[in-house]
């Protein structure tokens, strides 16, 4: 079996310049790139660039995928967009990094999982992925829990005390209400529902929401005008926007923020031991309620069963009499099929007899009929069979 590996690189806040372009096919003849995007598939051989450098350098998200269940997602945000202290807690050595360049902080995203068989293409990963990154810049970190959470998905409980007794990070407002890119991120990472369940008990409140224009234009009202005057200078100026742009975007945000929309940071946290018990009792939950469930179903088909053979039997005992002429014209007919339908009517005379009392009756007309076409051994086995007068 080939290899398969997906990179796409996308652009966000600039596109590409026409000699970023030309230095990017340099890297990758092979590749198709636009003014947002490079995207590289490869089945044999692998890509010559580096993602990191390339993030740093020119792009905003990077998705990689590959068919042994590596699967990893980078964002590059602006620094002041995200605050790395609230962020480091949900650092991971094996799922989850964050790294402070010149302008820019990277986050990284990384999940391994080669003991699984099934495997997505990459293509379609981008596009779920890429609504994150703008909630991350809003301060929702529900994002960053998730990626902390993956590095727990292959623990399990009682094995290693010492990871066991470490405390979960902050756990983030609205993790019992997942978005569908959040969601996207979790299957992308291999995290288990159960899991996201188990964490999901310890959060409260609502996730950040996008600022209604209201909300922004009631902001900007209260700024003094020496501040407007301050800022207007600075963006006419050597600053340009992104970097007035992270600071105006934090200083909103922080003058901006309801109660609740932000993690606790005295809030009681769990120890990881905690979760793994937490999930585990989910999945037993889980387990009992399909176990439970499947026993109604069968139960339930049992039952169907039962009263359509009941009506079966009954509509039977109103025609008795022409149901043993039916199993002689069968016989007579010499056919296997006609043999197979006789066969079965019998069994079916036999069984009706035994709710009657008529079980010696009905025997004895079978052992009759066994008698009379002896010498047809393709019937006499279908008789043995069905246990019908032996």
């Amino acid at each position: 079996m080939s290899e398969y590996q997906y990179y796409e690189f996308r652009a966000i806040d600039q596109p590409l310049s026409e000699k970023e372009m030309d230095k990017l096919s340099a890297i990758s003849s092979r590749a198709e790139i636009t003014a947002t995007s490079f995207t590289n598939t490869y089945n044999y051989g692998d890509f010559r660039g580096d993602p990191e450098a390339l993030v740093e350098r020119y792009f905003d998200a990077f998705v990689y995928v590959t068919n042994w269940g590596t699967h990893q997602l980078m964002f590059r945000l602006p620094k002041g967009f995200l605050d790395i202290k609230a962020a480091a807690p949900y650092g991971s050595d094996e799922t989850l990094s964050f790294k402070a360049k010149s302008d820019h902080i990277i986050v990284d995203f990384t999940s391994d999982d080669e003991s699984r068989d099934e495997w997505t293409e990459g293509e379609p990963w981008m596009a779920s992925l890429i609504a994150l990154r703008g909630d991350l810049m809003r301060g929702d970190l529900r994002a960053l829990y998730l990626g902390w959470l993956a590095s727990l998905r292959f623990l399990v409980l009682d094995e290693d005390p010492e990871v066991e007794a470490q405390l979960e990070p902050p756990v983030p407002p609205g993790l019992a209400k997942l978005s569908g890119p959040l969601k996207e991120l979790a299957s992308f990472l291999w995290i288990d529902d159960e899991l996201i369940e188990a964490a999901a008990r310890g959060s409260a409140g609502e996730p950040p929401a996008a600022p209604s224009l209201d909300v922004m234009r009631g902001w900007v009202k209260q700024l003094s005008a020496a501040d407007k005057d301050a800022y207007l200078l600075r963006f006419l100026t050597e600053e340009g926007d992104l970097i007035l742009r992270a600071e105006l975007a934090r200083q909103f945000r922080d003058a901006t923020r309801p109660t609740g929309t932000a993690p606790a940071a005295d809030a009681a946290r769990r120890t990881v031991g905690q979760l793994l018990a937490a999930r585990d009792e989910i999945v037993e939950a889980k387990r009992l309620t399909a176990a439970e469930k499947a026993a109604k179903e069968r139960a339930r088909k049992e039952r169907e069963r039962t009263e359509a053979r009941t009506k079966h039997l009954d509509d039977l005992a109103g025609r008795e009499s022409a149901a043993w002429q039916e199993v002689d014209d069968r016989i007579a007919a010499g056919q296997a099929k006609e043999y197979d339908q006789a066969v079965t009517l019998l069994a079916d005379l036999r069984e009706l007899a035994a709710r009657t009392g008529r079980t010696a009756e009905v025997d004895a007309k079978i052992q009759a009929l066994r008698q009379l076409h002896k010498k047809k051994p393709s019937l006499i086995k279908r008789f043995d069979t069905h246990k019908l007068g032996t």
